[in-house]
């Protein structure tokens, strides 16, 4: 996923507009760049593993009459970097084509490059040549291909460039005879630049000068193994994770163990849990909250703000926002560096089949794992369960990033999907704070509750200083954007439309939404950090948030108590791949992590 942008110029003062364009591309990420540009009667191909404010620099495109570049993050193809040229075709591409390797052996088209860009000009090659016929060997590409396109293509042996996207994703704008390229509307209309147009299908521009020479410049590739590392099955690893199934006392009406924190059991075996709980899935009328959008809707044009992380509840809000609140959304996800390939991939095919613009914002990955890893590494020399929360303190400027999204793009109105049954009071509970029974957020808010619950996590700070770190200032920044800062001019779908798994699951698949082979769940399969402190919780305390989850649902009335109790069995069996990828992400040694995890005293 990537931003990109471009210039088909008629004079030659568009350095700043071009700066202005790179430097909002990436926001999406700065894993590695790449520029195609006319100089001296040829294109020059560079890519570099930097940042594109660097290239731009060495390389100082501004007097070319035709520039085309991407900031990007290495998502799919992490050795291959774009522009692409294959075919005559340069290509610079945001998305990702999620049935690629089908697409090449269905297609009987030799693949030379791990990235999945390159079947676009592949397809293009084959399908123009088929019938001598451009908008035929587009509308093949936008067919056969599943997952996001969005894309800028220059075929200098057929003299145009092409605009091709299938999302939404990219706009054109024009100003003095110029042409400008964005991934997004905000670096057009905060510069004043005209005749704005968002890209769905194809647009064509003929180019006035015959590019006959194509010169390609790679710079060398640092490692990116920790980016993306690749799922390699060790067994002895494998065989280091416990699961052990303690005989632990469990409330009489829903799963909870002896275990939890605070918890205690009335003559009837019931929980303090079950006895306070207040139902939460007793839904407004769906019509309620069509009315209440309706002072935002804006007659077809893009009207509130998704976010969206790519897990089960966000894509089922997505699409009951589409199709059943008839609203235009834009689709915002930050990737703080745990949003797994699963997730980006779950991401392109709901967006792409919905048409849905999706802006990403993409956090400095290398130093969000940085600072996981920090902390992790003092979590593990002195390990207590209050303090396992600490190491998801790095996605919070999701709410950060949401508000600069709505300032951006003009847009108010934020529709959150957050499941009303994730509620989770153990993970604070570990550490001294009580439940609130009365609380029905999913997240508690206000000063009252965050000093007591930071002046307990303060004092394991001074038994671990190593958490005294460089991560300090992002952890509790993303704290005040989560918990105190005011957010206006939202809802949650979930209060106005009764939330269902097998509901969930059934609409999912209509999008051949994918699962994770490591878990017979769909829920938190897009987040990396899941597996891993869940196997936590579960190999301490003999729990984990999937028996709290199930407890919930009890309470409900959706599953009964048999049900409840078979699927957090499967749910909490250790996911191996999971946590391998988490591990190798942050650059954990697996073996002294778990050996760890594994010698803490069990809590039964």
């Amino acid at each position: 996923m990537c931003g990109i942008f471009g210039i088909i110029s008629k004079t030659d003062n568009n350095k700043l507009m071009l700066k202005k364009l790179a430097i909002h591309a990436a926001q999406r990420g700065t894993d590695s760049s790449g520029l195609a540009y006319a100089q001296d009667g040829r294109l020059n191909i560079d890519r570099a593993d930097y940042k594109i404010q660097r290239l731009m620099k060495e390389v100082a495109p501004y007097k070319s009459e035709l520039v085309v570049g991407h900031s990007r993050l290495a998502t799919n193809g992490v050795y291959d970097n774009q522009p692409i040229v294959r075919d005559e075709f340069i290509v610079v591409h945001n998305g990702i084509i999620t049935n690629v390797d089908e697409l090449w052996e269905s297609e009987s088209l030799d693949r030379q490059l791990e990235i999945d860009t390159e079947i676009i000009p592949a397809l293009l090659s084959k399908y123009i040549k088929t019938e001598d016929d451009i908008d035929f060997g587009v509308s093949k590409v936008l067919s056969l291909c599943e997952g996001v396109i969005s894309a800028i293509i220059i075929a200098p042996h057929l003299n145009i460039l092409m605009l091709v996207s299938n999302n939404g994703s990219l706009y054109t704008g024009r100003d003095s005879g110029n042409t400008y390229i964005s991934s997004e509307l905000h670096p057009l209309s905060s510069n004043n630049i005209g005749e704005i147009e968002q890209v769905f299908g194809c647009k064509l521009f003929s180019l006035d000068s015959h590019y006959e020479e194509i010169v390609e410049k790679e710079v060398a590739l640092v490692s990116r193994d920790a980016l993306l590392p690749k799922f390699i099955h060790n067994s002895e690893k494998d065989q280091l994770l416990e699961f052990h199934s303690p005989n632990l006392q469990r409330c009489s009406k829903c799963i909870l163990p002896e275990t939890m924190p605070y918890i205690r059991f009335n003559e009837k075996g019931v929980c303090n849990y079950c006895e306070n709980y207040v139902v939460r899935n007793q839904t407004k009328p769906f019509s309620e909250l069509e009315n209440l959008v309706e002072q935002y809707r804006r007659n077809g044009e893009r009207d509130c703000i998704v976010p969206f992380s790519g897990g089960r509840d966000s894509c089922h809000s997505l699409h009951l926002i589409v199709k059943e609140l008839k609203m235009k959304p834009i689709a915002y996800t930050y990737d703080w560096g745990m949003v797994t390939d699963l997730g980006r991939r779950n991401i392109s095919r709901m967006c792409s089949a919905l048409e849905v613009e999706n802006i990403i914002v993409a956090a400095n990955i290398k130093r969000k794992r940085e600072n996981i890893k920090k902390n992790l590494s003092a979590w593990l020399k002195n390990p207590h369960l209050g303090m396992v929360s600490i190491l998801t303190a790095g996605d919070k400027h999701f709410f950060k990033y949401c508000q600069k999204v709505r300032e951006q793009t003009n847009i108010s109105l934020n529709i959150w999907g957050t499941n009303p049954l994730e509620t989770t009071h153990f993970k604070a509970g570990f550490l001294g704070v009580p439940p609130s029974f009365e609380n029905k957020a999913v997240y508690n808010s206000g000063w009252s509750s965050q000093m007591a619950y930071h002046s307990k996590r303060f004092k394991e700070f001074i038994l671990s200083p190593s958490y005294f770190n460089s991560s300090l200032f992002d952890t509790y920044s993303g704290e005040y954007w989560r918990s105190i800062n005011k957010r206006t001019d939202y809802f949650h779908l979930y209060d106005y439309k009764a939330w269902n798994e097998k509901e969930v699951d059934n609409d999912l698949a209509q999008y051949n939404w994918e699962w994770a082979k490591d878990t017979p769940t769909s829920w938190r399969i897009g987040d990396g950090t899941a597996a891993f402190y869940n196997y936590i919780y579960y190999t301490v305390a003999g729990f984990s948030e999937h028996d709290t989850f199930r407890s919930n649902q009890i309470r409900e009335g959706d599953i009964s108590r048999k049900e409840a109790l078979e699927k957090a069995n499967a749910e909490n069996v250790p996911r191996y791949e999971g946590i391998q990828w988490y591990l190798d992400a942050i650059d954990i040694d697996f073996k002294g992590a778990i050996k760890v995890i594994n010698n803490i005293p069990k809590l039964y």
